[in-house]
């Protein structure tokens, strides 16, 4: 029932403020609001208008987080979301899969897996993090590149379908 209630929230929030401008303090105003279902949340979550964030429950996010436009995050699992993290525009975070049942991806159970997004990353336009997901510390998740494995690697660049890791930034 919990989580219901959360989804109607989680709507009137982004439905209520829609039409207001991404300027910060309206976009801390969204992302207080957010906060409030949340498991936790630290002060200055940034939300713009356009995200779509469903799952309250299980997410959790930390400090001086930014969440860019056209971003959906889907909770089944638990989000992590630590410190300084940032996520530029189109960006997917979805902690569950479809799974095959009888020849048909449309009825078979969901696959539900956690994922972690650490302190100071910054996941770039149009990226896909999915169940299993881990990015390390200040690292980086280059566009268009699809994240589905745990990696340990800070201060490192992920790029590519899957992600993989490309260099160390230091």
């Amino acid at each position: 029932m919990k989580s219901k209630i959360l989804l109607i929230y989680s709507w009137a929030i982004r439905s209520l403020l829609f039409f207001l401008p991404d300027i910060p303090i309206l976009m801390r105003f969204r992302g207080f609001l957010y906060g409030l279902g949340m498991e936790s949340c630290g002060r200055d979550f940034q939300v713009t208008h356009d995200a779509i964030v469903k799952g309250l429950q299980n997410i959790s996010v930390g400090k001086h987080v930014f969440i860019g436009d056209m971003t959906v995050i889907l909770a089944r699992g638990e989000i992590c979301i630590e410190d300084e993290v940032m996520l530029a525009p189109h960006v997917v975070v979805i902690s569950s899969n479809h799974s095959l049942l009888n020849g048909s991806f449309r009825y078979g159970p969901a696959r539900i897996g956690p994922i972690r997004i650490c302190s100071g990353s910054w996941i770039a336009a149009n990226c896909t993090v999915a169940k299993g997901a881990k990015l390390p510390q200040g690292s980086v998740l280059s566009a268009n590149s699809f994240l589905n494995k745990s990696y340990d690697s800070k201060d490192s660049i992920y790029a590519g379908t899957p992600a993989i890791w490309v260099k160390s930034i230091k």
